[in-house]
């Protein structure tokens, strides 16, 4: 994707939301399920995914590799796209903030919250930082980082990233290390979104931001997330494979299933 390809998206979400500030609003409606069992996650065949928000999702162990994957993947991308949706959102928000002369209060307090959020400089940077990326990077990374759903961050605190824990007073479980400790999430769905902002925000990862402004290409995306693991290159490597193996760019079209969008 080019940079003024990048730049005509810019203007053409913009004149779309203020051309249409007399039409309906439609918000999402996402499902949250509680299961008891694996059979009950639906499975994703189709590239209008329905927004199921998943909790207590049990343990993959005991499936086939292949069934395991599959709902391993089937109960995480409707969140990632959620996320993804509700950032798209706020981020629409910012940049008609930005056309607009006079600001309420809510406005105001919307637009530092998003600030304090990514911890911007101005509002350039704000956009540049609330950039999301292909789905098939985060399915990738959530598979590395929590062994297809297996290991004990993701099923006792829903630590889908491996995101580690800094304050003390702050949810969180500890790790296999002495004084180090993962976040612990309500659900998947937070975590989720922490992910987005903290790759959003963390400094390692700002050549990977200014990059994902300009190209969806996940080959040129993907050596600049080697600082989200010790093993640097090796990490990317892996995440490569995972994408490759799994045809995991495929997920790369997918989008939230339109019927769930309602008028308010």
């Amino acid at each position: 994707m080019s940079c003024m390809i990048k730049k005509i998206s810019f203007y053409w979400i913009l004149a779309t939301s203020i051309s249409a500030c007399s039409d309906p609003v439609k918000v999402l409606q996402p499902e949250t399920i509680t299961i008891y069992h694996i059979d009950e996650i639906v499975s994703v065949q189709d590239t209008l995914v329905k927004p199921i928000l998943y909790k207590n999702i049990p343990p993959f162990e005991g499936l086939p590799v292949e069934k395991s994957k599959e709902r391993f993947i089937s109960s995480i991308l409707p969140a990632v796209l959620i996320a993804k949706h509700h950032l798209k959102t706020d981020r629409q928000k910012v940049e008609a903030l930005i056309d607009k002369n006079e600001w309420s209060p809510e406005d105001s307090s919307f637009f530092n919250q998003q600030m304090e959020k990514f911890q911007a400089k101005d509002h350039e940077n704000l956009l540049l930082k609330m950039e999301t990326h292909p789905n098939s990077i985060t399915l990738a990374q959530a598979a590395v980082e929590s062994g297809w759903g297996s290991s004990r961050f993701f099923r006792e605190a829903n630590n889908l990233f491996g995101i580690w824990a800094y304050k003390a007073d702050e949810p969180r479980i500890p790790a296999n290390h002495n004084n180090v400790y993962l976040r612990k999430y309500d659900d998947i769905s937070q975590s989720i979104e922490d992910y987005f902002v903290t790759l959003g925000r963390a400094r390692p990862y700002r050549q990977f931001r200014q990059a994902k402004y300009y190209t969806d290409d996940i080959h040129e995306l993907l050596p600049h997330l080697k600082y989200y693991s010790e093993r640097g290159m090796a990490y990317v490597a892996q995440l490569k494979t995972i994408i490759r193996q799994n045809e995991l760019t495929k997920y790369d079209n997918y989008q939230l299933d339109p019927t769930y969008f309602i008028e308010e």
